[in-house]
């Protein structure tokens, strides 16, 4: 049986919080705390239950982030919390997310991150205190300006070593500190070997 889908405000309100505590708390992303403060994040909660609605809410959005002055709309968190739960799922979408941006026309103009509660990068195990990186509290499409990002990666000193800091920041948080920070399902249990 299904557990009923949270309300919008629920939904946001649980993104909000792991923006602000993981993804900014532990600058995991550098450029995240700019358009949080100037409030230039667009959260938009997708009701939709199957890929295909979820599909055209994506190009919706994607079109709103692109008519939107970036002043006011500099990106956008499309959150879906009916689709997509399973990770092998909605990995298998992002294929369709690069579909799209080559048919609109919009590569290099518009791309697309992805968290989710369950993300795995490949080659981890799913208990890789590292995946959390890339863990939200719900699947999440992320909708960002290549132009701003090209901007924040060239004020950075160093833009590609965020990934290993990334990496070592959640190693060394680890399991409980993760936890602690309550941005999201808790962690699958540790396999004895």
């Amino acid at each position: 049986m299904n557990s009923p889908t949270p309300s919008h405000q629920a939904v946001i309100a649980a993104t909000r919080r792991w923006l602000e505590r993981a993804v900014i708390g532990l600058n995991l992303c550098p450029f995240a705390k700019g358009v949080h403060v100037k409030e230039q994040i667009r959260y938009v909660v997708s009701d939709a239950a199957d890929e295909e609605n979820l599909l055209a809410d994506l190009e919706r959005e994607l079109h709103m982030l692109l008519a939107a002055p970036p002043a006011e709309v500099d990106t956008t968190l499309l959150i879906h919390p009916a689709v997509l739960t399973a990770f092998e799922d909605f990995a298998a979408f992002l294929d369709v997310v690069n579909v799209v941006l080559r048919t609109q026309g919009l590569e290099g103009i518009l791309q697309v991150a992805s968290f989710h509660p369950d993300y795995a990068f490949a080659g981890t195990d799913p208990d890789d205190i590292t995946n959390c990186t890339n863990r939200s509290p719900f699947p999440t499409l992320h909708l960002l300006r290549e132009d701003s990002l090209d901007r924040a990666v060239a004020a950075f000193p160093d833009a590609a070593a965020i990934y290993e800091r990334n990496l070592r920041t959640l190693r060394e948080l680890g399991r409980d500190g993760w936890q602690a920070l309550g941005v999201g399902a808790p962690l699958p249990t540790v396999r004895s070997k």
